[in-house]
């Protein structure tokens, strides 16, 4: 066995032996993988396995639509066969948002080269005789979905990697991963111990006991799971071809042949959760005791769907173990405050996925980056608040939903609050109505007459952001900023740190602030921040809140200097965004300090006493309007909400929530990361180029001076749709109106204010110029939409740098 190896891989399901194999593939072959028992061992052996290229995501969609193209080159490069059938999928929508979700899905497909399209019900029933399709709206057809063999799958990753050199060991449990003092690890097991800088936990329903070796808690937790195959049934014996699988996610089941029979599969509201406090040692090719009656209700679903299931017999019942995260998505990526520890863990399609998460996994590993933007699977996604009990919450609320429709903007409710801040049970007085963020519960807006609902078109409380966006726009607006990720950075190498971590210059002057983009290791655009210089070696960070844990990945690449530290100020402090014509106004009721233009201007800051409340307050607003960021101490959050409340109910403002800022900050055409700030963007493509300084060194300036001068592919713009029942919410594809695909929408709201339905995204550098006509497929439907020239509100940021006179003739 080998003692040093570039990477250990532990666990021998599906996951890890892709993983191995794509190190292998990117020159990695001193890699070792470790199995406590046989390969598939766990979950991976009793799979359905189906696969599907789909999704809603689009990211998620390419990386399926990868790992169905794999399996054959996999079997090719072998000779160990993958068990591929692709009778195709039929996607049945009973309902008008399922096909809303379908059309969408189509869409995308024609966006990106993919084989999805809608068939009629003639079609339909040539494809699947046995399917009752009364009562279907639109059936959709995948020509290659169908499943493959979960062992040849497994066993042909292995084949693969041990030919590159890559090593796999059987009944090779590991007893401990220990971190070494230069950063690699040693990874112990029973035949000998292994040096490596690079631990893959892929564990699968042990992926809580390996992570623990290392101190380190994930938020997984595993449930049953059924699926029955019946017996033979003529009608399929007797056919000459393979039937495509059914999705009818609206009955809440899954079918597809198996042998000459049918498979039917279900997510059962009445679910049970397996080995709460970790999953037995001893626990290898077993399963759990048959209980068809929870899954009773989903199988008169399939019998009436498909009678013939009705007039069989079941030949085998399979109840086996899953390992779920809290929203169902992977935990993937290094573990931030680990060195060299990677997860790959949660993966629930695992036969869709698991060759697009070994390839992106090493990418991570070798390269440095994923060629994919997945921070929606990225394990930073959640931190320490995510406990045991909001996961068992979530587990048991995504899997009893397994198919329901995951609406844009969705909050769902289980396992919450589980972070809240001092005010927040007067905002829920106030009628807001909440969304999570990193944990942290945030208003949304605020009508306590308009309960919280999700869709696809627009929603009751469409009216109701309306309104907070019309009084921030003429009069101001209160927005609780609190979520925002906030850091202090203080010491004598302060400035000299910042300066080798962002890509802009920083303030040289007390009071200044700038904005700065944070480059990615492949160049593109990791995170933009506000750093405000609040003392001669102080500085203060704010960014995206969701990002927190993310971002740290980036700022441990560059090494503090002796003496100067760096520290989250995220739970310490809060924050309120005081915004609009009138803020001046209000904020002079509340301080002595001069707010003229000529005092405070526009991107500067001072420490203000506000009603008694010390503040740092930036001239500075998301809202693209004249605004302060004020931010105090949380044990002063209280206090200074109510006093902006009382002192702003004299020139009529309020509260404001995150669903108005979105609309006003795309009204004025600003940027948000994880939205049109990724790592896949150039910052020429996302156009914050005009914020880096390539006088000085930077993170990542070497892959951003080979991307430099490049043409942009792609670069964001701004449009306006013909929209009246829905807008576009991201991920909508932007097509030329001869159906050449252009483009994508990464975020979308109605701009009250200029009463437009807008949408920012990409779209093929030269394709469209400002004026020109495009289609944007709101509910998976072309949407007449055209380019602007610039956004519809204060294109020249009159209103951001306002001085009085400015104001006066705006209103």
């Amino acid at each position: 066995m080998r003692t040093h190896a570039q990477a250990v891989v532990i666990g021998g399901g599906v996951v890890g032996c892709s993983i191995l194999y794509h190190l292998a593939k990117l020159g990695w072959t001193e890699t070792v993988l470790l199995e406590r028992d046989e390969l598939t061992s766990g979950s991976t052996w009793h799979a359905a396995a189906n696969i599907h290229g789909l999704h809603d995501v689009t990211n998620i969609s390419r990386l399926q639509h990868y790992t169905m193209s794999l399996y054959k080159d996999l079997e090719a490069e072998t000779g160990q066969s993958c068990g591929v059938f692709q009778p195709g999928s039929l996607y049945l929508a009973q309902t008008q948002d399922r096909e809303h979700q379908l059309r969408l899905q189509e869409a995308k497909a024609r966006r990106y080269g993919m084989n999805f399209h809608e068939v009629s019900r003639d079609e339909a029933e040539r494809l699947h005789p046995l399917v009752d399709f009364d009562g279907v709206r639109c059936i959709m057809y995948e020509p290659d979905g169908g499943n493959v063999d979960p062992s040849g799958v497994t066993h042909a990753y292995a084949i693969g990697a041990r030919q590159m050199g890559a090593e796999v060991y059987r009944f090779t449990p590991v007893t401990g991963t220990e971190a070494q003092p230069d950063g690699t690890w040693i990874v112990r097991t029973p035949k000998g111990d292994i040096a490596t800088p690079w631990v893959v936990n892929a564990a699968g329903l042990w992926a809580r006991e390996v992570a623990a070796m290392a101190g380190l808690a994930l938020p997984l937790i595993p449930t049953e799971h059924q699926y029955f195959v019946t017996e033979t049934i003529a009608e399929i014996a007797a056919m000459d071809r393979r039937l495509p699988s059914v999705a009818d996610r609206d009955g809440e089941y899954y079918l597809r042949q198996e042998g000459k029979g049918l498979l039917v599969g279900a997510y059962e509201r009445d679910m049970r959760f397996w080995a709460e406090d970790g999953t037995p040692l001893d626990f290898a090719h077993d399963l759990f005791p048959d209980d068809l009656e929870r899954i009773e209700d989903n199988m008169m679903r399939a019998i009436d769907r498909v009678p013939a299931v009705g007039e069989a017999g079941i030949k085998r019942v399979i109840n086996g173990p899953m390992i779920w995260s809290p929203d169902s998505s992977a935990l993937f990526g290094p573990v931030p405050e680990l060195r060299g520890y990677f997860c790959c863990n949660g993966i629930i399609p695992g036969f869709s996925q698991n060759g697009g998460l070994g390839k992106l996994a090493a990418e991570w590993m070798v390269e440095g980056e994923p060629s994919l933007d997945l921070f929606g699977w990225d394990l930073a996604r959640f931190g320490a608040w995510a406990g045991k009990a909001f996961t068992k919450a979530r587990v048991e609320d995504q899997y009893a939903h397994r198919f329901k429709i995951h609406f844009p903007g969705e909050e769902r409710q289980a396992g919450r609050p589980v972070r809240s801040r001092p005010i927040f049970e007067t905002q829920r007085e106030m009628g807001a109505a909440f969304g999570l963020n990193y944990g942290w519960e945030h208003p949304l807006y605020f009508d306590a007459e308009t309960p919280d609902s999700a869709g696809f078109a627009r929603q009751p409380w469409w009216e109701s952001v309306g309104r907070e966006v019309r009084g921030l726009r003429e009069r101001a607006g209160i927005i609780d900023i609190s979520n925002f990720a906030k850091y202090r950075v203080a010491g004598p190498g302060a400035e000299t740190w910042l300066n080798a971590v962002f890509a802009n210059r920083m303030p040289t002057k007390i009071g200044r602030s700038c904005l700065t983009p944070l480059i990615g290791v492949r160049g593109g655009i990791a995170g933009d921040f506000t750093v405000t210089r609040t003392g001669e070696d102080e500085f203060w960070i704010v960014g995206s809140g969701m990002a927190e844990r993310f971002h740290q990945r980036f700022f441990q690449m560059v090494p503090l200097p002796s003496g100067t530290t760096f520290e989250s100020r995220t739970e310490a402090m809060c924050g309120f965004n005081l915004a609009g014509p009138r803020a001046r106004d209000i904020l002079r009721t509340l301080t002595n300090a001069d707010l003229s233009n000529e005092g405070f201007a526009f991107l500067r800051s001072a420490m203000l006493d506000v009603a008694g409340v010390s503040c740092l307050a930036i001239r500075v607003s998301f809202t693209g309007d004249l605004g302060w960021e004020l931010h105090c101490a949380t044990a002063d959050q209280a206090r200074l909400y109510a006093a902006l409340l009382e002192a702003g109910r004299g020139h009529g403002a309020g509260p404001v929530g995150s669903r108005a800022l979105m609309s006003l900050r795309i009204e004025k055409g600003y940027g948000s990361w994880g939205r049109e700030y990724s790592p896949e963007w150039w910052p020429q493509e996302s156009k914050l180029d005009w914020l880096i300084k390539p006088e000085k060194d930077f993170l990542n300036k070497a892959a951003w001076l080979k991307l430099a001068n490049r043409a942009p592919r792609e670069t964001l713009e701004i449009f306006e749709i013909d929209a009246s029942e829905a807008d576009a919410s991201g991920g909508e594809p932007i097509f030329l109106p001869d159906g050449t695909p252009v483009g994508q929408v990464t975020s979308g709201a109605y701009g009250y204010h200029v009463g437009k339905s807008l949408a920012l995204g990409y779209v093929k550098a030269g394709a469209v110029a400002p004026g020109e006509a495009v289609e944007i497929a709101v509910l998976g439907r072309p949407h007449a939409a055209r380019m602007l020239p610039a956004a519809p509100f204060d294109p020249e940021g009159k209103r951001l740098r306002a001085a009085d006179a400015v104001l006066e003739a705006a209103g």
